[in-house]
């Protein structure tokens, strides 16, 4: 049930009659769950909605075109988030230290957030006629964590004994039309091998899974009592890379994709950028670097600004982001840039990416470099939404006043790279 607090009057809603307080019980006959049956219904021309004042529940039958609005707004979305009820051998969040803040222990498994943000979901906690609704409302595109297709794997890998329909859940999803994108956190020993191999096939015959993004599980130095995980090194990430490219040349296009991180452990160079299509995975670490350097180059050109600047980042990407550091100094007169790899003493040291780096580790690394600068350049990919603060909670005026220097935030991908350093306040 949706209750109205607002009804615009130039909207098809207020020609209904429906006013603040009314409640939306129902759209063609179907229970209006939260917001996504009222944006699916915007989008239609011809329906039923089911209207309760008073306790009456009253049908009122619309016709608009497509482009035309109910206009109406809610109290609420009913749109809480459902938590996860896996316990997977590689879940992140049950390696956090403790006393961070209680939203970064949130696990979420939400398929209305895949579709609304592209959330990877594990389809386990499904409950009843969630897929006839998935299909009904066309939620599509899908952001799915396969891991596995092997359903007895699975279950054991997700902790969960609703794990194994997988397949089914694919297949249906699939025949109905939904586009899909998945991904396998791959864990050494476990399912990869024969059974990366038997995935892959499985999945590639859904024609409607766009992508498969193959990722390595992170793993902390905060793991007491979980299962042993080993992490990878460059042979292995090697052998990934060429069993996904075999793969894809076997079944004739480019389904499966390696992520990032497996090119850096393999020291291999980075695929071209028409190899990544149009991204769809870059939020997985899938195809970040060459569109790094796709849009550096697209946007670099010739500038002057005489600074000092300290640019931060992680250990995995510090070659790259001194060779771009070095570029940007050619292009721009009178730069002055020192990469500074921060080993991640929050995470433990094999955590390596840029965007895990807090606070903390930034002031000691820093103070401890005993480097010469007028700015300390941060990547934006280190701070959480609000751009205020790191994982640690040490907030961007924290490490100013602990280091007396002024902060820049360096935005992302290639372009900002570039805008944000030569960008002069």
């Amino acid at each position: 049930m949706l209750k109205v607090t607002n009804v615009d009057k130039n909207g098809v809603g207020y020609e209904l009659g429906i006013e603040p307080g009314d409640e939306i019980v129902a759209f063609d006959g179907y229970e209006a769950e939260d917001l996504l049956d009222y944006l699916y219904y915007e989008g239609q021309e011809n329906f039923v909605v089911s209207v309760r004042r008073n306790g009456e529940v009253t049908d009122c039958e619309v016709e608009k075109y497509d482009d035309e609005t109910l206009g109406l707004d809610f109290e609420s979305d009913n749109l809480d988030i459902r938590l996860c009820h896996n316990n997977c051998i590689f879940c992140f969040v049950a390696q956090l230290p403790a006393n961070m803040r209680p939203t970064l222990y949130v696990k979420d498994d939400d398929y209305r957030q895949s579709f609304l943000c592209g959330n990877y979901v594990t389809l386990t906690n499904l409950r009843k006629g969630d897929i006839d609704r998935i299909i009904r409302l066309n939620l599509s595109p899908l952001y799915i964590s396969v891991h596995t297709t092997n359903g007895e794997l699975r279950k054991k890998m997700l902790s969960n004994r609703f794990a194994d329909r997988i397949n089914d859940q694919l297949t249906r999803l699939n025949a109905a039309g939904i586009t899909m994108h998945t991904q396998i956190v791959l864990v050494k020993g476990v399912n990869d091998g024969k059974e990366l191999e038997k995935t892959m096939a499985d999945v590639a015959k859904l024609e409607n899974v766009k992508t498969l993004a193959v990722v390595p599980c992170g793993i902390t130095g905060h793991r007491e009592n979980l299962t042993k995980i080993e992490n990878v090194d460059e042979k292995y990430s090697a052998d990934i890379i060429n069993t996904i490219n075999a793969f894809n040349k076997k079944i004739g296009r480019q389904l499966v994709f390696a992520a990032d991180d497996f090119y850096v452990r393999a020291h291999m160079p980075y695929e071209n950028y028409e190899y990544y299509g149009d991204f769809e995975q870059i939020e997985n670490g899938v195809g970040m670097m060459t569109k790094f350097i796709h849009d550096f180059e697209k946007t670099a050109r010739k500038t002057t600004y005489r600074r000092t600047f300290l640019l931060v980042t992680g250990v995995a990407a510090e070659s790259f982001i001194r060779e771009f550091a070095e570029k940007t100094m050619k292009y721009c007169g009178g730069l002055k840039l020192t990469v500074l790899a921060v080993k991640n003493e929050f995470f433990g040291e094999s955590i390596t990416c840029a965007g895990l780096v807090v606070g903390r580790d930034i002031i000691n690394a820093v103070k401890k470099s005993g480097i010469e600068f007028d700015e300390l350049c941060v990547p934006k990919i280190m701070l959480r939404d609000e751009g205020d603060a790191f994982l640690d909670d040490t907030t961007v005026s924290e490490v100013e006043e602990a280091l007396g220097k002024k902060v820049r935030i360096i935005e992302e991908g290639g372009d900002g790279f570039f805008t944000s350093l030569t960008r002069k306040r």
